[in-house]
């Protein structure tokens, strides 16, 4: 399972780094023929994903590493330390974007420039297609691995596809002769950016933070729980996610009776269980109470 995430995250990061390389360079080179300035940012906007994507492809690998005696619990967390990363940069990028726009609106930078040639019009419009693709494979990617760092990059391809998009409108309207809906696209773009951003950022804290699973996994957990022989009820769940993987404590309720062996026994298939019918669980601990026990 780990292995096939790994393979399979490492894939899709390698495949969008040459997609990313090859686009930025056509857009650059649309955005210099085409003399579209709008173009030539959208190009560096561009190259900023190449970077993110060279951050997810270290995050991914370091991630799957496997545990040693200065790590005994994984290096799952490196994901997060990426996504943080990349919700850094989509926030500086957005920013940037945002000022840009608005010191053209208010200088009126955007009068007497060149009228873009219809070569910057075709990248653009190839621009939103692809990126938008590029969105939709690493975010199927991401919820199939259950991995933050690629999240984090579908965003970013989702907010390059946005900045096109104001590209496009910007172009146009400078062949139509009104330059400033360039810039007034590139503030739109940039409150979308920013949060997105945020949202990213605040999802890797939240893991590092060891904040608890959702409730449809609890659920799961219980319900299997239950299921074994000789559990009488469940007096606790606790969870923590610690990257994209979960870590479980499950207290069980059983008959005070029972030996310690046949009570070990019992917990051993809670432990089985849970950790091979939720893939996500890295690791489960069961505590056993006698039934008239009550919960701590």
């Amino acid at each position: 399972m780990k292995q096939g995430k790994n393979q399979g995250a490492d894939r899709v990061v390698r495949n969008t780094l040459v997609g990313n390389v090859l686009l930025s360079t056509f857009k650059l080179i649309a955005g210099i023929l085409g003399r579209s300035a709008a173009m030539a940012s959208d190009a560096v906007h561009s190259f900023s994903d190449v970077m993110a994507d060279c951050i997810v492809l270290i995050g991914v690998r370091m991630a799957n590493k496997e545990s040693d005696r200065q790590h005994p619990y994984g290096h799952e967390r490196m994901e997060c330390v990426a996504g943080i990363l990349l919700g850094f940069i989509l926030f500086v990028v957005g920013g940037m974007i945002g000022w840009g726009g608005l010191g053209s609106i208010l200088n009126g930078q955007y009068d007497g420039l060149a009228v873009p040639g219809l070569l910057a019009l075709i990248a653009a419009v190839a621009s939103i297609v692809i990126k938008e693709g590029m969105y939709r494979y690493t975010m199927a990617a991401a919820k199939r691995y259950g991995s933050v760092s690629l999240k984090a990059s579908a965003w970013h391809h989702r907010s390059d596809a946005l900045s096109s998009v104001g590209s496009f409108v910007g172009i146009l309207g400078a062949r139509m002769g009104l330059p400033v809906l360039d810039a007034a696209a590139s503030v739109i773009i940039c409150v979308l950016i920013l949060k997105v951003a945020v949202d990213v950022f605040k999802e890797a804290v939240d893991k590092m933070l060891d904040t608890a699973s959702d409730e449809e996994t609890e659920e799961q957990i219980h319900t299997l729980a239950l299921k074994q022989h000789d559990v009488k009820g469940v007096d606790a769940i606790r969870t923590r996610l610690f990257g994209d993987r979960i870590y479980v404590e499950v207290e069980i309720a059983m008959d005070g009776s029972l030996t310690l062996e046949e009570a070990h026994h019992v917990a051993d298939h809670v432990h089985d269980a849970i950790e091979e019918q939720i893939p996500r669980v890295k690791h489960c601990m069961v505590h056993v109470n006698p039934v008239e026990k009550q919960p701590r």
